[in-house]
């Protein structure tokens, strides 16, 4: 971005929270959330299935471990505050949940494919866009069947009345690259691509109207890849991000873009917006005091100090034993000044900057400000 375009990118975070404070009434276009999902927007799914979570997750907001792979809030989470809805409740979560708003099905190392492999081989979740799509069907007929007044689920016209947000991908691009390169992933891309499109037509065959897709993240930003991947240095750009790595992002992203145009079309009466989360976080990592942060590829949370504080070996919050010495990957006391918590996922900090540039709409295509649906709530 330019200078002219970094100090725009400044003053609509500005406009949309003067606007937002403003508000007073919660009138919103859309009475729930329904979110499919890997990490970056799993409110506790996971942990839910797997329960051991441990911390300094959490710290910044929630003060406890609560299932998501940050600090504090994820952007669904920021989304469901301005929107004037609760947290989203995880639908693997068996206690406590209430799902009268929506649900949550995201789950953290999600992919959109089907995978070939178990999670306790490679990590990668069981819990792939299709099984996400499933859960959603029969949470459906569920509350056909049995919803009640005064029960913890939706009345059965809600599925028209909701936003239906995604936020996945990033796992299917980037749990091969170091095995078979950016070339061997490219081949199956336009699988993934198909997959969400698919995805969406069998939702708004549910009544799903209102769809909102982010993109893929510039990974080649974030500390982890920056250690792990391989790359030499004419490799990285005057930014310290990988620049081949972050061109295969974008050249994804524009078959996603298109793609939805595509659906966009053959759906009448239907919203289906492509979100440009790419340019937005690439904008923090590339500039993060010009936003109020102070460090771009370097984690919060993590081991090893230097431009990255990250090691493979010893991933945030856990303890290893290396070269005859205990080690832990501590957190920093100001994550709040940070684009990246551990290496892999953002802070709560970029996540709320990230929001405000989503509901501003102008990141958006088509262009979909939020204050044009809902009377937007504060976020603190």
């Amino acid at each position: 971005m330019t200078s002219m375009a970094t100090s725009n990118f400044l003053v609509f975070f500005t406009l949309v929270l003067l606007c937002m404070i403003g508000s007073s009434q919660n009138k919103c276009d859309f009475e729930a959330i329904f979110n499919f999902g890997d990490s970056n927007s799993d409110t506790g799914g996971f942990w839910a299935a797997f329960p051991s979570q441990s911390g300094p997750f959490g710290v910044t907001y929630f003060k406890k471990p609560v299932g998501r792979a940050t600090d504090g809030r994820l952007i669904v989470d920021f989304l469901a505050q301005a929107l004037g809805l609760p947290f989203l409740s995880p639908y693997l979560q068996s206690i406590g949940s209430d799902y009268r708003h929506g649900a949550n099905y995201a789950t953290l190392a999600s992919t959109v494919l089907l995978p070939n492999t178990s999670l306790f081989v490679t990590g990668i979740s069981p819990f792939s866009l299709a099984i996400q799509l499933n859960q959603m069907k029969q949470f459906k007929t569920k509350v056909n069947e049995v919803h009640e007044q005064g029960s913890k689920l939706p009345s059965p016209d809600i599925f028209g009345k909701s936003l239906y947000t995604f936020y996945i991908g990033q796992n299917d691009f980037t749990c091969n690259l170091a095995s078979i390169g950016i070339g061997g992933v490219q081949q199956y891309l336009p699988q993934v691509v198909s997959q969400i499109a698919a995805t969406i037509k069998e939702l708004y065959n549910l009544g799903g109207r209102t769809f909102l897709v982010l993109n893929l993240a510039p990974v080649g930003c974030y500390p982890s890849f920056l250690v792990q991947l391989p790359h030499n240095s004419s490799d990285i750009d005057e930014f310290g991000c990988l620049i081949s790595y972050n061109n295969a992002v974008r050249e994804y992203n524009n078959m996603l873009k298109q793609s939805l145009r595509q659906i966009r079309e053959s759906l009448s009466g239907a919203s289906v917006i492509y979100v440009d989360t790419f340019t937005v976080l690439l904008e923090l990592f590339q500039h993060p005091t010009s936003h109020g942060l102070k460090y771009g590829t370097k984690a919060c949370c993590g081991y090893g100090g230097g431009d990255y504080n990250f090691d493979p070996k010893v991933y945030c919050g856990n303890s290893k034993v290396i070269k005859g010495r205990k080690v832990t990957a501590t957190a920093c006391n100001d994550p709040y000044n940070y684009v990246s918590w551990d290496g892999v996922h953002a802070t709560e900090a970029a996540n709320k900057l990230t929001t405000f540039a989503i509901l501003n709409g102008s990141y958006s295509d088509p262009p979909f400000p939020f204050q044009d649906h809902c009377d937007l709530q504060p976020i603190h």
